[in-house]
């Protein structure tokens, strides 16, 4: 679902500036030469610091959700509901990007907060996988939504695709990332975009399923060990829609059971790409400023040329976004 999308991504755009900002390196042993030159109580006001601002930036979030989404909503008992086949799983691996970014963005924080890498990963990722599991009940307790296993499972998966490779080679040699630009609809189109996913620039790039990709960016080089690569350089799979004017079909009915929209005639398909990507957090430099801005650009994959297979056909396209 949409609802929770915009305060997340403001709350990752945050988190993402301070894993630059906080974290003299990337490096687990330059780290803890760091963290070990620091006193014990530096250290310990560090965690209640960060401890604080991570239940009221949590706890503030969800109050505002459900003050200013769920609220409108007829409140009921606690329902499971089934939304698997919904949006052709975009909204699923968006709820995955989303796990994966918080737990990393969160980790960072716990890093700079003294904890050993495996704690910080360990709780970074409880964190971000936790936060999302509260709004999934919220959704649990609304009569227009439900719990959903499927976005639990796609959470799970996102703070897991970030543990496990921390854990195992401690890097993001595979990054997760998104893209969005704002899709022109025709005129017997414009009506239902509008409902659906709102008027203005920032709900069309958070909720319009047609005009979203999401990717798995992986460094060529921290795969291929050879000095022709430069670090930076990666290799992206994407995903996308096209066709989505419903969560399963196209068409939509009032209350009393009329039909309103009926464009039945529209495919609904999948997307694949194939894309070079940057990894921003490979660029050395040594000023702060342009590392925050380098880490908060790292969540968002570079517009470049890709290969898309698409109804059974690859064709090229100048330019993926």
């Amino acid at each position: 679902m949409n609802q929770f999308f915009l305060v997340i991504l403001s709350f990752l755009s945050i988190q993402a500036a301070s894993q630059n900002i906080i974290i003299k390196s990337d490096s687990s042993d330059e780290n803890s030469s760091y963290h070990q030159t620091l006193p014990e109580n530096t250290l310990k006001a560090r965690q209640w610091f960060i401890g604080g601002i991570s239940i009221a930036g949590y706890g503030g979030s969800l109050i505002y959700l459900n003050e200013a989404w769920y609220k409108g909503y007829e409140k009921t008992g606690f329902h499971t509901f089934n939304d698997s086949k919904e949006w052709l799983q975009m909204d699923k691996v968006g709820h995955a990007w989303t796990a994966y970014n918080t737990s990393r963005a969160t980790t960072a924080l716990w890093r700079w907060a003294g904890l050993s890498p495996k704690k910080s990963v360990l709780l970074g990722s409880l964190s971000g996988f936790s936060y999302l599991t509260v709004i999934e009940l919220l959704d649990g307790y609304s009569a227009k939504w439900g719990w959903s296993w499927p976005d639990i499972a796609a959470n799970f998966t996102g703070s897991s695709l970030f543990a496990a490779q921390e854990l195992l080679w401690g890097e993001q040699r595979i990054q997760f990332k998104y893209l969005a630009h704002q899709k022109a609809y025709p005129l017997d189109l414009k009506t239902r975009a509008n409902e659906l996913f709102g008027e203005r620039l920032p709900e069309r790039l958070l909720k319009d399923y047609n005009a979203q990709t999401l990717w798995l960016s992986f460094n060529l080089k921290s795969f291929i060990k050879t000095n022709a690569l430069p670090s930076w350089l990666n290799l992206s799979i994407g995903y996308g829609a096209e066709g989505l004017y419903g969560g399963v079909e196209n068409r939509a009915f009032d209350k009393q059971g009329n039909m309103t929209f009926n464009r039945m005639d529209i495919q609904r398909y999948r997307q694949w790409y194939l894309s070079p990507d940057v990894d921003f957090t490979k660029i050395k430099t040594n000023r702060k400023g342009v590392r925050t801005v380098l880490a908060v650009l790292n969540i968002i994959k570079v517009p470049a040329p890709a290969l898309v297979l698409s109804n059974g056909k690859v064709r090229g396209k100048l330019l993926s976004y």
